[in-house]
């Protein structure tokens, strides 16, 4: 583990991301770079579990508000500093620390008000003490993908079929509402799209309904767990057709003629689900 003080890191760097990135920026950030490196899938490489432990406080922190407006002000003050030094040549430099330290000296109290690292010291201490309810989530959730990992490499020949799996997503939305109570095919894609790659994205003509399918079974687990979209008006995401196994099936052909009579038959039934959606809010308006 390493022995670095927090304030000696920049987490930003460690994720790989932008000071002004929201938390559920952070918090894919985190996810990709923690399962790449999680002990478990690198057991030859000793500085594993350093990495997945530097991304862990950086989790912690940068999710943390407090945490991490403490932090950002250390952080800033420390990249003015290493401005300053660069502008100073060495004898200026020599010259100004002497005199920092003899006025450290002079004026240093027994009590004097707490210093930026101290305040981050605190809030990092407290984070400790609570304990991070997120990143214990976060761990269950690389593991769950672990799981999925070594079990899609022990089943090699297994196709998913999107369609059946398609999710119904619902949400508040008046008839005569020209918002569609604040989405948009554009703004859903945006939502859903981060869990993974989208097969398709149908949207209603009635308001507050729409249909998705994802090309991958994890994706779509992802989203029904997770995603909520607008915090004001949130969607409800159910499985079309709630199978009671949503397993991927296992091929049992390596023709790829009939892989490609599978995909025109579930265009096919698309197109029809597509035109019995339409159908339906034609009945209904």
């Amino acid at each position: 583990m390493s022995s670095t003080k927090s304030s000696e890191v920049n987490y930003y760097e460690v994720l790989d991301i932008d000071i002004e990135a929201q938390e559920s920026e952070i918090r894919k950030a985190y996810r990709k770079k923690a399962l790449a490196c999680h002990p478990d899938k690198n057991p030859d490489n000793p500085k594993a579990a350093g990495l997945f432990h530097e991304l862990s406080k950086a989790l912690e922190i940068l999710t943390d508000v407090s945490a991490r407006a403490a932090y950002d002000k250390v952080l800033k003050a420390r990249k003015a500093a290493e401005l300053r030094h660069k502008q100073l040549d060495s004898k200026r430099q020599k010259l100004k620390n002497n005199l920092e330290r003899r006025e450290l000296e002079a004026f240093y109290k027994p009590h004097v008000q707490k210093t930026d690292q101290e305040i981050l010291q605190e809030e990092i201490e407290r984070i400790r003490r609570e304990g991070s309810r997120l990143l214990e989530e976060e761990h269950r959730l690389l593991r769950e993908q672990l799981q999925r990992t070594y079990a899609e490499q022990a089943q090699p020949n297994t196709t998913f079929n999107s369609a059946e799996h398609r999710i119904k997503i619902k949400w508040e939305a008046d008839k005569m509402d020209a918002s569609n109570g604040g989405y948009s095919e554009e703004k859903l894609m945006g939502f859903l799209k981060k869990w993974g790659d989208i097969e398709a994205l149908v949207m209603s003509k009635k308001n507050g309904k729409a249909l998705v399918e994802f090309k991958t079974l994890e994706a779509g687990e992802m989203a029904l767990l997770y995603e909520k979209g607008l915090g004001s008006n949130p969607l409800c995401l159910k499985p079309l057709n709630p199978s009671p196994d949503r397993r991927a099936p296992k091929s049992t052909s390596t023709d790829y003629e009939d892989l490609a009579m599978r995909k025109l038959r579930q265009a096919d039934e698309r197109k029809r689900l597509i035109e019995q959606m339409l159908k339906e809010d034609n009945e209904l308006a």
